[in-house]
């Protein structure tokens, strides 16, 4: 063991590690080549350039000093243990010198070198094996280009994009699963002037991963927001815990994910698994959590840069000020198009700008604002700035920088900085010619500028989100349901449909009257029992699309239905090659609205779907989604009403156009009872779906008209 017992022994929590990993006082670079050109001699060489005062312990057995440091020949030889070592030699020896860091009391190893589980077999087991040697020691990586603590001048890094010799440090904080988009995001932002705090890349995630970086910058008082580039979510609930931790600490979270298109949903039973898809559940787990998704790779620093001024957007009326009229219509049609609102000044507002310019320059009586001379006079510029901060018309302020601020950049950032401390109101600046000098000083200015009209939309759009989320009360316990606490004799298998009612039913989902027949005098019977037209359908577990091969017939007289079986028996086999047996005659529930109610299952967890039923559900792909957190006994109303109120077609169901308001309470109802069902069978459940359930007006409840249910063998069974 090493001296400098401070350092000894093994590493506390996983925020004590991640703290030493981020702020060491001394770095061991295994592998330090003396070649700056050299990935491996890039380490040393930028934190020698970019200030870092700790010690730094290069290990290369062939050479004695680099960078007029002095260099061991082993991890052994070190004066002292090393906060964290960065480990730069190839995969099939960097287990061992993690394994030796580890046995000296290192809270954390770096691990640049590829070749793990990300080339197949072999790459896998040297992971494990990594696992194995690094103990209790915490990993960042493999495959990882490192991290850069911007705050405290430590950059623990193999990025070529640390080649630049300033970087703004800022409050924003990026975590990536991608090494080369750490660079990447680096240099942007350096070059429009947004500060970082930190950015980690955590590629393979063979121990510390996205959720640990965000618990972690939640409690970083440099941090004020952070950024996720992101591949795939390994641990949801832990994301979930850490996302919502970052919310309630008031730090906004924005993931650009990767991986949005899909090549086709894969093959599933019901439509609830064509319309969820992988995307669809990152939607969820996002919109549950306060993430803000950004849609755009270019997203990812235009929504942080305008959080991160920490100004409030508490409506969406934006005053647009401008002394060039194009540019001014661009952000304005923009922003319409988004659903943001321009009014015209009120008329005080419209007064105090009419008395700041004499003539007929100004267009002082519509919005965008059009004053003409501001670019070229500060005083009129501040005041038409001031006007609008205080104005009760308008929540933030878009300023148009037009070309006349290229000859005085200083003087136009001046003025307008010298109205920020007077409104807490978001003005952000689109800036029209391109002038990459003049937008990066005005961000380092405290005005985020952009060089499209749409990211100043994306920006606005991003805080007004951020503003309006909400955070969820910590789950209440689910009301008691009356089922029997033995599912296990549920059959496993793909259930006929009057099964999966029946299990539906039994958790408390109202379902359509039916009976199961098998010949057509019983169908004409139970028809007759009905005493109104019915619905006739084959009965088969085999087949999930009815309709597509013939096998339902809708809004028949009693007296029609024997013949409609024959028929019906004939075109099935006909198309299918498969005689049906059974036959389910059901009441024809008329007068409502067709919604499809689903759950879907994948890696990253249970939701529960709700969206716009019936044949053209995959069509309209009207739906809403919630994940349901693990440990808990189903959707709460709150958030069941949520989602019905978050469908396109909400408006049908709330009495559009004189339709009779629809039995919402009743729907929620359904949707809660069915979410429990999903969670108390867990596992079990492999698909489950009502399309449609028909929700009829309001005091009349609803009706489930067609199911689909795959069960899992229980467990011992």
């Amino acid at each position: 063991m090493l001296p400098n017992s401070q350092h000894k022994g093994v590493p506390g929590n996983t925020a004590d590690a991640i703290s030493r990993l981020l702020k060491p006082r001394s770095v061991a670079v295994i592998g330090a080549s003396a070649d700056g050109r050299k990935t491996a001699g890039r380490p040393v060489a930028y934190l020698r350039k970019h200030g870092y005062t700790g010690d730094i312990y290069p290990v290369n057995p062939r050479v004695d000093s680099i960078e007029g440091l002095p260099c061991y020949p082993d991890i052994a030889s070190l004066p002292a243990v090393p906060d964290v070592g960065i480990v730069l030699v190839g995969a099939e020896r960097a287990h061992q010198a993690v394994r030796e860091l580890a046995q000296q009391g290192a809270a954390a190893a770096i691990v640049l070198a590829s070749g793990y589980t990300e080339t197949g077999a072999e790459g896998a087991r040297r992971q494990a094996q990594l696992i194995e040697a690094a103990g209790a020691m915490r990993l960042l990586g493999p495959n990882t280009i490192g991290l850069v603590n911007l705050t405290d001048d430590i950059v623990l890094s193999a990025s070529g994009a640390l080649e630049m010799e300033h970087f703004p440090t800022g409050a924003i904080g990026v975590v990536s699963q991608s090494g080369g988009i750490l660079g990447a995001l680096l240099s942007r932002a350096a070059a429009r002037g947004i500060g970082l705090s930190k950015l980690i890349s955590t590629s393979n995630e063979v121990d510390l991963e996205l959720a640990d970086f965000i618990d972690y910058l939640a409690d970083d008082d440099a941090t004020r927001v952070i950024a996720l580039y992101v591949e795939s979510v390994r641990n949801p609930e832990k994301f979930r815990a850490a996302a919502l931790k970052a919310a309630r600490a008031g730090k906004p979270v924005v993931a650009f994910k990767i991986g949005r298109s899909e090549a086709g949903a894969k093959a599933a039973v019901s439509h609830t698994g064509a319309l969820a898809g992988a995307d669809r559940m990152y939607d969820a787990l996002f919109r549950q959590t306060g993430v803000i998704r950004a849609q755009a790779f270019g997203d990812l620093l235009d929504i942080p840069a305008a959080l991160a001024t920490g100004r409030v957007l508490r409506g969406n009326r934006v005053a647009i000020l401008t002394s060039t009229g194009g540019a001014g219509t661009l952000v304005s049609d923009s922003l319409g198009v988004s659903g943001f609102d321009t009014p015209a000044p009120d008329p005080e507002t419209a007064a105090r700008l009419r008395a700041l310019q004499t003539g007929d320059h100004a267009a002082l009586d519509r919005n965008p604002i059009d004053v003409t001379l501001a670019g070229l006079q500060p005083d009129l510029l501040r005041g038409a700035i001031r006007a609008l901060l205080e104005s009760p018309s308008y929540d933030a302020l878009t300023i148009i920088v037009g070309s006349s601020s290229l000859a005085m950049p200083e003087l136009m950032a001046g003025a307008i900085q010298d109205c920020l401390p007077e409104s807490d109101k978001p003005v952000i600046a689109y800036v029209s010619p391109h002038a990459p000098a003049v937008a990066a000083l005005l961000t380092q200015r405290g005005v985020p500028a952009f060089a499209a009209a749409e990211s100043c939309t994306v920006a606005l759009d991003g805080m007004l989100r951020h503003a309006r989320w909400q955070a969820p009360a910590p789950a209440a316990p689910a009301a008691s349901v009356d089922v029997a606490e033995d599912v296990a004799e549920i059959p496993a298998g793909s259930l006929d449909e009057a099964q999966a009612k029946q299990l539906f039913a039994r958790f408390g989902v109202p379902c359509a009257r039916e009976t199961v027949v098998l010949t057509a005098a019983e169908a004409e019977r139970a028809a007759q029992s009905f005493g109104g037209r019915v619905v006739l359908k084959i009965l088969t577990g085999e087949i999930t699309h009815k309709s597509d091969v013939g096998g339902v017939a809708v809004n028949l007289a009693p007296e029609q239905v024997g013949a409609r079986l024959t028929a019906m028996q004939a075109e099935v086999r006909d198309r299918t090659g498969i005689v049906q047996q059974r036959f389910l005659v059901q009441e024809m529930v008329a007068g409502g609205t067709e919604l499809i109610l689903g759950m879907h299952r994948d890696p990253l967890g249970t939701a529960i779907l709700l969206g716009m039923g019936g044949i053209t559900a995959e069509l309209f792909k009207d739906t809403a989604m919630r994940l349901l957190p693990a440990g808990v006994a189903g959707l709460s109303r709150e958030e069941a009403l949520d989602m019905v109120r978050e469908l396109k077609t909400w408006p049908l169901l709330d009495g559009y156009r004189g339709r009779p308001k629809a039995d919402v309470a009743a729907l929620v109802d359904a949707i809660v009872a069915f979410s429990r069902m999903t969670a108390r069978l867990g596992e079990r459940l492999v698909e489950a779906e009502i399309n449609p359930i028909f929700v009829l007006p309001r005091g009349q409840g609803v009706r489930a008209a067609d199911g689909v249910a795959v069960l899992a063998a229980a467990s011992g069974g």
